[in-house]
């Protein structure tokens, strides 16, 4: 995640990680991709099953039953493990999490054992009383995926109606009074639309949204062609830069990310150096603490059958599995090569990726997203084809 209110419009400071020693249970949740531990925020995809029929959908869910889902005490076996181990987050996703019945109780748990319950979630479900519930059971965040105005957000979704219901979803949480926030998918069907969404986002007051790069995986395996070009992707970010600031000037002070592709940090950076050095300075070492993109290290994955992946982008790809051992000893066990690859990557970067593995911002980016690199050129640690990054931009002078 990089976070363009954070950095851009100054919201977090240096200082502000360390005060905390920069360890991830201690840290309040806006400031945990500055941990120093990087203990794994694990997404649990808790079913596959979907009522709507997302385009990009990196689960391929559907609207039917699967089998072999976790049970309720197996759910609690492993947020037993998780708690113990030290990771600061479950997030439940899906599939959609709301059609598990017994989501809240999962959720309850969790926080029960000291976690930080969050939702990843079509919004479509949530329902007066289902916000209510969450509200009780301490569920600390709500992410709502919207990608799009209202036709387009229908017709990327398959559903139509989705974008209403998920609008009132996030009605019902803000009136509950728990944190939500957007999540909004960049693709060339929707990315001209973003001026709307950040209009949205003011007149509706939500507090947060998160800006995805589009990942090559489950369908989106197919949306390869979808993806903007590199100048529409720079264009793009000086956008979500500027309208950010907007808000702020507004004293509307929104938080704003983008997730996935991890060369914006650099590219703010960059952006700072002409306008405003002295804060390039503290972005560069915020930077240098968010450390990169974290697949395999401060991110992973299990799914709704038990099977674990260095994060939710790598369901083709299983390190182990709960219902045999505990997370905590698949993620600690180096015996896995991609695993163990993932963990301490850059020696790799620099034998095969003539660009990712020569960038001076490696350090920051940590060669961005391995498993689009993977599934454009057939190599886990080959560039990433998403780094619009110029050659002069990386390259040291």
């Amino acid at each position: 995640m990089i976070g363009v209110s954070k950095l851009y419009c100054a919201t977090v400071e240096p200082s502000d990680a360390l005060r905390y020693g920069r360890e991830s249970k201690k840290l309040p949740s806006h400031l945990l991709q500055f941990s120093k531990d990087k203990k794994p925020v694990v997404v649990w995809n808790v079913t596959r099953r979907c009522n709507l029929k997302c385009v990009h959908c990196y689960a391929q869910a559907d609207d039917r039953d699967f089998p072999d889902e976790l049970t309720t005490e197996e759910g609690k076996k492993l947020i037993d493990d998780l708690a113990e181990f030290g990771s600061p987050v479950i997030l439940f996703s899906g599939g959609e999490p709301l059609v598990r019945k017994d989501l809240p109780e999962l959720a309850e748990y969790a926080v029960s054992k000291g976690m930080r319950a969050v939702i990843s979630t079509n919004g479509t479900l949530i329902s007066p009383k289902m916000a209510k519930k969450l509200k009780e059971i301490g569920l600390s965040y709500v992410g709502i995926s919207i990608d799009g105005t209202e036709e387009t957000n229908d017709e990327f979704r398959g559903v139509v109606g989705a974008f209403r219901k998920a609008l009132e979803g996030v009605h019902n949480c803000m009136e509950a009074g728990i944190k939500v926030g957007l999540r909004f998918t960049v693709n060339k069907s929707n990315f001209k639309e973003i001026p709307a969404i950040f209009d949205l986002l003011e007149e509706e007051k939500i507090p947060r949204i998160c800006f995805y790069h589009l990942v090559y995986a489950g369908r989106g395996t197919e949306l390869v062609k979808e993806d903007l070009t590199h100048e529409e992707s720079r264009e793009t970010l000086d956008l979500i830069m500027r309208r950010t600031r907007q808000l702020h000037e507004k004293e509307m002070m929104a938080e704003v990310l983008t997730v996935d592709n991890h060369c914006d940090g650099p590219y703010i950076y960059m952006k700072l150096l002409e306008e405003n050095p002295e804060r390039a300075a503290d972005v560069f070492e915020l930077l240098k603490m968010n450390g990169g993109n974290s697949t395999g290290i401060g991110i992973g994955c299990v799914s709704w059958d038990g099977k674990v992946h260095p994060d939710q982008f790598w369901r083709h790809y299983t390190i182990g599995n709960v219902r045999e051992r505990k997370f905590s000893e698949i993620w600690t066990d180096l015996s896995d090569e991609l695993l163990a690859g993932l963990k301490d990557r850059k020696p790799l970067l620099k034998e095969h990726a003539d660009r990712c593995g020569k960038c001076k911002w490696l350090d920051t980016c940590n060669g961005n997203f391995r498993v689009r690199a993977e599934a454009v050129y057939g190599n886990v640690w080959a560039n990433d084809p998403a780094c619009y990054l110029t050659d002069e931009e990386i390259f040291e002078d």
